[in-house]
């Protein structure tokens, strides 16, 4: 079982007393818990990660975490008892199950037994945050710094709760997304190239592969833009620019 700090990286979301958030990580594949603790030290929380269903029992007791990610199978007993064990003591933890991609009993046990969501392995690590954020907000365990919103337009960002509304709708991204978007409202009004965006969104060389950044701006115009009138612009040779609806 390994506890590690947060890096850092971004607005980090807090507890209500300021501290950062809590998870709980537990599965017995340690390239797996490898990979969601780096997810989760991005975010700025702190993680603590445990490879059976006793050690789980015994960190939740000793962090008291704000949210678990559980694996529904496990070396000793399984998620299910897990999540039985720790409620005991912390009532309204949220639990996200992980389950094999055939293992339709096991989703519905899980939900059906108290958990608040599921992914199916092998997962999206961006939609596993999404819902992380989305259960805890829904809990919570989050504040909100003020001072963090970006705003253009009828598009309002928040940086710390991660929240973005379009016109007062909520619009609900996956972390990549909001990267993505995050740092286009940063910059309103000015053009920015494919390289910049990946080296600002991604942080490395995609070797030429820029068909990821026009896909991840179809997948915002998507979310959006759907219906509205267009905020994100196409510069056909230069780049993407985000400005207010008519301006």
């Amino acid at each position: 079982m390994t506890s590690n700090a947060p890096r850092g990286q971004g607005a980090a979301l807090t507890r209500p007393d300021g501290t950062p958030i809590r998870i709980l990580a537990v599965d017995d594949e340690p390239s797996l818990t490898e990979l969601l603790s780096m997810a989760m030290r991005y975010e700025g929380w702190e993680v603590t990660t445990a490879a059976s269903g006793l050690a789980a029992v015994q960190a939740a007791r000793e962090v008291r975490p704000d949210a678990l990610v559980l694996d529904m199978m496990l070396p000793d007993f399984d998620g299910l008892e897990v999540m039985r064990r720790v409620r005991a003591e912390l009532p309204d933890v949220p639990v996200i199950f992980l389950t094999a991609k055939d293992a339709v009993q096991d989703r519905v046990h899980g939900l059906t037994a108290g958990g608040d969501d599921y992914v199916t392995k092998p997962f999206s690590l961006e939609e596993l945050i999404a819902r992380l954020r989305g259960l805890l907000r829904r809990a919570g365990a989050m504040t909100v710094r003020p001072g963090s919103q970006l705003v253009v337009g009828d598009l309002v960002l928040d940086e710390d709760s991660h929240e973005v509304t379009r016109g007062g709708d909520e619009i609900t991204l996956t972390a990549t997304e909001f990267e993505l978007l995050r740092f286009l409202m940063r910059n309103p009004r000015r053009v920015l190239s494919k390289a910049q965006i990946l080296d600002r969104v991604w942080n490395y060389d995609f070797g030429g592969q820029a068909n990821v950044v026009e896909l991840y701006i179809s997948y915002l115009r998507k979310k959006i833009d759907a219906g509205r009138e267009p905020m994100i612009h196409t510069l056909r040779g230069a780049g993407y620019l985000l400005k207010p609806a008519g301006a």
